[in-house]
């Protein structure tokens, strides 16, 4: 009854919500989008099974794709990242009710086991159990196998809550994924497979109805998720009672930036923004982690193919950016009043803000470099990659500085209101992570490697050595809005 409770609550809460009307287009857009990854994860699930089927006829496809659930989940795992929040919802006026803080946990932590993006990779695994599991084990067979498939999500999603609870927490907490992926790779690659022999055999004892195996899997999870529990009201606590306020050690001023003027001043505030602000501060490690796990990919075998390495390499250097960028003015919407009061101050803020990311770029260079000495992406990769980020991608977010009105909290994150993104919003993130892929594959179909590259590079540089200049246009037309936009940033305060 509480489940149903606080789903109709978030029904109710997003509807009353002032910029709900607002926010049509980008539901209809989301629902688009969804269908069509559906449709692309259900062609997989085709290209797999008669494909694995020609490339290993001595083994049945089910057995190679049993094989790669390890790989899956850490791809999983690491999509989370970007495309799900920890469990939030409103619950500080439910702490006032007498409700018990432990069931009210449970109910958001059985809530997110039930999200739908749970069974998403269903749409690949049916339509291959479909072409593969039926030959011996029948419709009986399909349906346990997706099944177990989906407690495995479940788990994933309770293992990559507990990790990026506590990354928010404590950047250094970034040491268990990396340590439990390292020694899951380690372990494969240097003991004669144990992981992936592992994985087959549970993946056959789903196809089986094993019930020791669903118990097995529902265990660990059910471990995980108290454990997420444990660590939420803790962190609910110390939110509530604010306490990470008073923790501060050192206070840095940065002022080796007062000699660049008005511009130096909001690098400072955005500075300021990103490490003294729980919510900016979160995002901003999630991104460094998602760097250091891209980065980390490109040794692994599976990223050597140009496709692999176009994927990685590309979003090693725009991730940080598309998670930062796109709340772009957001932040800032916090404070607005006060940035309006000086003529031209938002044109300096937005440079300020271009300039620091384009600083950040040179971060997964450098990681970059162990991979390009071994010879997995060349110098010229890498560079155009690089400029392409500061160019192309940055010119399409920063758009959103002109359309975001909409005022994301500062510090609340359990406790604070959810928020869901404009339509534009959803068009522009979606455009940076689809179309930079789309347009390297074209090249290179059309013009081979080189040349694609340094379409690539000559394309960035353009963009990003005329940032000012499209800056200057973004600033122009967001105070041409600005009274719309200063509206909707007071009514979601």
């Amino acid at each position: 009854m509480l489940l149903k409770e606080l789903r109709k609550h978030t029904k109710l809460a997003a509807k009353r919500h002032p910029m709900f009307e607002k926010n049509k287009f980008g539901k209809f857009y989301i629902y688009f989008m969804m269908l069509f990854w559906a449709g692309y994860f259900i062609f997989f699930g085709i290209i797999f099974g008669f494909g694995f089927a020609d490339m290993f006829p001595t083994m049945e496809p089910y057995h190679i794709m049993n094989k790669g659930l390890f790989i899956i989940l850490a791809i999983d795992f690491l999509f989370r990242f970007a495309f799900q929040k920890t469990p939030t919802q409103e619950i500080k006026p439910y702490l006032l009710l007498p409700v018990k803080k432990n069931k009210l946990l449970n109910i958001l932590l059985l809530k997110s086991a039930t999200n739908s993006y749970n069974a998403f990779w269903l749409f690949m695994i049916v339509p291959f159990a479909f072409i593969t599991v039926t030959k011996y084990f029948g419709i009986t067979g399909v349906i346990t196998y997706s099944l177990g498939f989906y407690l495995l999500m479940i788990l994933n999603n309770y293992w990559y809550q507990m990790c990026r609870t506590l990354i928010n927490e404590k950047t250094y907490f970034v040491i268990i994924p990396i340590v439990f992926y390292g020694l899951l790779l380690t372990l494969e690659l240097t003991l004669g497979n144990p992981v992936s022999k592992f994985t087959m055999e549970v993946g056959e004892l789903f196809i089986k109805g094993n019930l020791l195996s669903f118990l097995g899997v529902l265990i660990v999870a059910a471990g995980l998720g108290w454990i997420n529990r444990t660590i939420m009201i803790r962190n609910l606590y110390a939110e509530l009672a604010k306490t990470n306020d008073t923790k501060i050690k050192h206070v840095s001023e940065y002022k080796f930036l007062e000699q660049y003027g008005e511009v130096g001043e909001y690098f400072r505030l955005e500075l300021k923004l990103l490490f003294r602000n729980k919510r900016s501060k979160s995002m901003f490690r999630m991104g460094c982690f998602l760097i250091i796990m891209l980065t980390g990919m490109l040794f692994t075998p599976s990223y050597e193919g140009p496709l692999g390495k176009s994927f990685v390499g590309i979003y090693n250097f725009a991730i940080l950016g598309i998670l930062m960028l796109t709340q772009i003015m957001s932040f800032e919407g916090n404070y607005l009043d006060g940035l309006m009061s000086r003529k031209e101050s938002i044109y300096n803020l937005l440079r300020a803000k271009y300039y620091f990311y384009s600083f950040a770029v040179i971060v997964p260079f450098i990681l970059m470099i162990p991979v390009i000495i071994m010879g997995k992406i060349t110098l010229l990769m890498a560079i155009s990659y690089c400029f392409f980020t500061t160019g192309f991608i940055y010119f399409i977010i920063f758009q959103l500085a002109v359309y975001n009105n909409k005022t994301t909290p500062l510090n609340e994150s359990l406790i604070g209101r959810q928020s869901t993104g404009t339509g534009f919003q959803s068009l522009i993130s979606l455009m940076s992570f689809g179309v930079p892929m789309l347009v390297i594959n074209l090249l290179r179909i059309a013009f081979g490697e080189i040349i694609s590259q340094l379409i690539f590079l000559a394309i960035g540089l353009a963009l990003t050595f005329t940032s000012n200049y499209w800056i200057m246009n973004i600033y122009k037309r967001f105070m041409k809005r600005r009274y719309k936009n200063m509206e909707g940033f007071r009514d979601t305060k």
